[in-house]
């Protein structure tokens, strides 16, 4: 299954054109060793309503698997990715939010205060990921064994499913 990918950068500074997006090239990179097509890529502010539209567009127009949106999880008063998504999820995924925090804290304490969430809507993974390269690195590496089985599973597409104790090597054997 070749996975359908949308990456959604929010920026109010990388959609002024006063920033490079450094963190939408890195999803990118990291989905090559997936078999993985990015589909769609957009730089939008960090603007609830902008962001909640543009998820909703993806995941019911354009019918993609996952959704990666990049920057505006953390505490400041633009920081609204987290709350735009749970506008329009319908089922959370928390394990995956609280692994990505957990690796973090192996790298910085700041990866306690992400308010990244991740979630479905319909058929699609909605996953937030920081604004920084490098916690965008960090986190979607520790994700990227378990992604295309999520994805299956949440399009009804998945087959075996993995009994207590296994690994996802076999999965992806």
């Amino acid at each position: 299954m070749a996975l359908r990918v949308g990456i959604l950068t929010v920026s109010d500074k990388g959609a002024r054109g006063e920033r490079a997006d450094t963190s939408g090239k890195a999803i990118r990179e990291m989905l090559a060793s997936l078999e993985a097509t990015v589909e769609h890529y957009e730089v939008v502010p960090d603007e609830k309503e902008v962001i909640a539209s543009r998820l909703r567009e993806l995941a019911d127009e354009a019918d993609l698997g996952l959704i990666l949106t990049n920057g505006g999880t953390g505490l400041s008063p633009r920081d609204v990715t987290p709350e735009a998504t749970l506008e329009v999820v319908e089922r959370v995924v928390p394990g995956m939010a609280e692994a990505m925090r957990q690796e973090g804290l192996k790298h910085t304490p700041m990866a306690m205060i992400s308010r990244a969430v991740v979630g479905v809507r319909s058929r699609t993974l909605i996953i937030n990921l920081p604004g920084s390269e490098r916690g965008v690195r960090q986190n979607l590496a520790y994700l990227l064994p378990v992604l295309a089985h999520a994805v299956e599973m949440v399009r009804g597409e998945a087959g075996d499913h993995l009994a207590a104790g296994e690994s996802v090597e076999r999965l992806q054997g």
